[in-house]
């Protein structure tokens, strides 16, 4: 009796020092999401256009588990830490100071509780199919039997809440697939696929390009089957390629019409850029010049490695309506290389099992996949740059 009366104080020291720890361990778990919540928020707005300030406030209010014991210091750019004047970070510095049930008897302040979190726009992921399609509406769609196998990522910039469809008995292998919105899981997507919803927006990684300005044109080209011609760069009112054709290493300026390529034809062209818009396209956007490629068409086209349009293969002015489709097809000898850049309008992409696209970027308002395709980032060497994506991140 007398051993346990000795015990008693310590006992009761112990019982209350674990007390106190669970507490303090809560309220400094507690305060430190705050702070995540706070950083992440500010760093999303940051990306977004909003107000930093407002926005990281705003989540602090929301988990205001604990009362804070001085104002909170939100900086953008941090003053202090590995990402110390970078713009696009955002700091949170939160304080708390309570009183301690146990440890209150022998301290003459209660202990000050101090954390910060710091988030940023970091790059995450290497992409060859980016939608910009900005509303609700779905940016990318796998549909039938396609079967779409990419060395690299794809993403949207929609706002859906599935904003990639993979539908039917489709079989999608990419990684990462990414969306402004959310993004649903499904059977159709096979390991090592990844979903990243809710990313932040995506740039238009050829918003550079310069607006395309029309040289003198000269009328439509017409190549009947059976028929071969070779074509000199230069600006044409559209062109129905049926037969067997070499378009020259250059710039291929489309006023209005279209550029057709028939299900018999054989297109050849090395170190192409063709570019599609209209003489009217200022006050006329509808007359904006479209692309539809066959899908038995033998098309042999790569984009050039140097110059102003260096990686680009397709380019759509960007003043065009939404309204149609671009169909971009080919059969198993066909070789894509470069990027389709049609920022305004969508694009139906229906390869087949056996063409090539070891390096093909695509980047369009949306896109539907239909048909066979490999798509890898093969592209060293052929001056079509890389496309990186951006993720907000705690990264302090």
């Amino acid at each position: 009796m007398f051993i346990a009366t000795l015990a008693m104080p310590v006992l009761i020291g112990a019982g209350g020092l674990a007390t106190d720890t669970i507490q303090w361990t809560l309220w400094n778990r507690q305060i430190q999401r705050q702070a995540d919540s706070a950083a992440l928020a500010g760093a999303y707005a940051k990306a977004q256009g909003g107000n930093v300030t407002t926005s990281a406030t705003t989540e602090i209010n929301r988990h205001s588990f604990v009362t804070l014991s001085a104002s909170p210091i939100i900086e953008n750019a941090p003053t202090t830490g590995t990402y110390a004047g970078d713009t696009d970070a955002v700091r949170v510095v939160l304080q708390t100071s309570n009183v301690l049930p146990f440890s209150s008897f022998f301290l003459s302040s209660p202990p000050v509780i101090t954390v910060e979190a710091t988030a940023a726009a970091v790059t995450s992921g290497e992409y060859c199919v980016v939608s910009l399609e900005s509303t609700t509406a779905v940016g990318v769609i796998m549909q039938g039997n396609a079967s779409v196998n990419m060395g690299c990522g794809i993403i949207t910039n929609s706002k859906a809440s599935n904003a990639v469809t993979a539908g039917g008995s489709s079989v999608i292998v990419a990684t990462p697939v990414a969306a402004v919105g959310g993004l649903q899981s499904s059977s159709n997507y096979v390991s090592p696929t990844t979903l990243q919803p809710y990313t932040i927006t995506q740039p238009d990684p050829y918003a550079g390009l310069p607006e395309p300005v029309l040289p003198n044109c000269t009328g439509k080209v017409t190549v009947n089957p059976q028929s071969t011609q070779t074509i000199s760069p230069g600006c044409y009112r559209g062109m129905d390629l049926k037969g067997t054709v070499t378009l020259q290493p250059g710039t291929y300026y489309i006023d209005g019409s279209s550029f057709g390529v028939g299900s018999q034809a054989t297109v050849v062209g090395t170190g192409v850029t063709i570019i599609l818009t209209s003489n009217t396209a200022a006050t006329n956007p509808g007359s904006i010049a479209t692309v539809d490629i066959n899908g038995g068409a033998n098309v042999q086209l790569t984009a050039p490695t140097s110059g102003t349009y260096a990686g680009v293969l397709f380019y759509q002015d960007r003043r065009a309506q939404d309204s149609g489709t671009n169909k971009i097809n080919g059969n198993a000898s066909s070789t894509i290389q470069g990027a389709i850049y049609m920022p305004s309008q969508a694009v139906e992409f229906s390869g087949t099992s056996g063409m090539t696209t070891n390096c093909l970027k695509l980047v369009s308002r949306r896109v539907t996949f239909t048909g066979n395709n490999s798509i890898s980032n093969q592209c060293d060497g052929t001056g079509v740059d890389d496309i990186i994506g951006t993720q907000i991140r705690l990264v302090g």
